[in-house]
């Protein structure tokens, strides 16, 4: 981590182009870059970034400024949320998307170098902190996570996922740095390594999971909304930027807001649009960001949001990744009320929808809906051949999960899906009679 931050200052050594409303080299002042950091395969960012590229609303509002400047708007793609906070720090990105454990560096590294950030709206969140997971190999023998004690887990340090991971192990009473050989990795190199076999699980964030799960290289070992704690991804602003030009920074909001609109209304189309952009699978996509998907989306910053950030702060603190971050300092509504204007009281008090199964089949639009798990595996088993992907929630999380990926429960006749193993193991230990099955004996019980 010592090696990051050098990096992080050697950019401040570097020559700043020309961003956050200085006219473009050689221009006559007129032309304007905004410069852009996003994470497009993060997906629960994609309101803030390869959704609301492809449809070219941030451009639109831009244009409608009329305010005699010309707008060209650099989006540059990355894997993580560190080096967007990297070339924020350094001058050469305006606006950000990333985690919330990023988003908590990214305060504190541009405190630290007189370069500060502003908090300035949320992208997609989960209230139970359902949007990170940890994995095992599709033939690991691990069913817990009493079964990492002495073993090798890859994660990406100061993510999310790797504040997912800590809380996780301490709640299962191993010591997160000495109880397992933590390796910090790239999510794309963590995979990697968990299919090589030189890892013995993956702790991830979105879309990493249901991605690896959905192609048959790892199953879930712990679902991260078994911690009930709220994780989110946001956008965050320089500071100086911020200031000097908060018409666009407003445009953008506005934007974000325009894309979240249409993904909402156009779940299906929009999981293509991210597909196409990303080269995930779509079905991966909807499982995130579908009408009952894993995550919700909104601008707003909800103070549940804001709430969890602060205990985040121990968790890093704990990891010597950062010192005391003001929180309430960094999180900034003025531009994003401003951009929703009087919705914004609307958009605080919007809840996540009520969790359901979904059947997405192929050639369709939409999706159908299950309030029943039964009921799913029924249509199920009766279209088999016309079945694009079949979702299901958790029975004590409403994680959504794959249904063929899920591990599923007969309790006296209910079926009921998990993610995890442990989980359902857990619910079966409390009842009499209840026991897994596989998912074809369920699909046979519901048909």
């Amino acid at each position: 981590m010592k090696r990051t931050a050098v990096g992080a200052a050697l950019l401040l050594l570097l020559p700043l182009t020309a961003c956050g409303g200085t006219a473009a080299a050689g221009g006559d002042g007129s032309t304007v870059t905004v410069t852009v950091g996003y994470q497009s395969k993060t997906i629960n960012t994609v309101t803030a970034g390869t959704l609301l590229r492809s449809l070219g609303a941030f451009e639109k509002e831009l244009d409608a400024l009329h305010d005699g400047h010309t707008y060209k708007v650099d989006w540059q793609d990355y894997a993580t949320g560190a080096p967007i906070t990297a070339q924020m720090t350094a001058g050469k990105i305006d606006i950000g998307s990333m985690g919330d454990f990023p988003l908590l560096i990214n305060a504190a590294r541009g405190k630290q170098l007189n370069r500060p950030t502003r908090l300035v709206s949320v992208t997609g969140y989960n209230l139970r902190g359902g949007l990170n997971t940890i994995v095992t190999a599709p033939d690991s023998t691990i069913g817990s996570l009493a079964g990492l004690k002495g073993k090798k887990v890859s994660t990406s340090i100061g993510s999310a996922a790797d504040g997912t991971l800590i809380r996780a192990l301490r709640r299962a009473g191993i010591d997160p740095d000495e109880g397992v050989q933590k390796l910090n990795q790239q999510p794309a190199v963590g995979a990697s390594a968990l299919s090589a076999g030189s890892v013995d699980a993956l702790s991830q964030f979105v879309a990493w999971p249901g991605l690896l799960a959905y192609q048959g290289k790892a199953k879930a070992l712990y679902d991260g909304a078994e911690l009930d704690l709220p994780t989110f991804h946001g956008v965050t602003a320089r500071e100086d930027f911020a200031e000097k030009r908060p018409a666009v920074l407003e445009a953008f909001l506005r934007a974000q807001a325009e894309a979240t609109d249409y993904l909402d209304a156009h779940p299906v189309a929009a999981a293509e649009k991210v597909a196409e952009a990303t080269g995930l699978p779509a079905e991966v996509v909807y499982l995130y960001n579908g009408a009952h998907g894993i995550s919700t989306f909104d601008p707003a910053l909800k103070p549940r949001l804001v709430n969890a950030l602060k205990q985040d702060v121990t968790i890093l603190k704990a990891a010597k990744l950062t010192g005391d971050v003001d929180v309430d300092a960094f999180v900034d509504d003025r531009y994003v009320k401003k951009a929703l204007g009087a919705g914004y009281a609307e958009h605080l008090a919007t809840r996540p929808a009520a969790p359901a199964g979904e059947v997405w089949l192929k050639g369709a639009e939409r999706t159908r809906t299950f309030k029943s798990p039964a009921r799913l595996l029924s249509y199920v088993a009766r279209h088999k051949a016309t079945i694009r992907a079949a979702y299901v929630p958790d029975a004590t999380t409403d994680t959504l999960w794959f249904a063929d990926k899920a591990v599923w429960v007969d309790d006296g006749g209910r079926l009921l899906p998990f993610v995890a193993p442990a989980t359902a193991k857990a619910y079966v230990a409390g009842r009499t009679g209840a026991r897994v099955i596989p998912y074809a004996d369920a699909l046979r019980r519901a048909s």
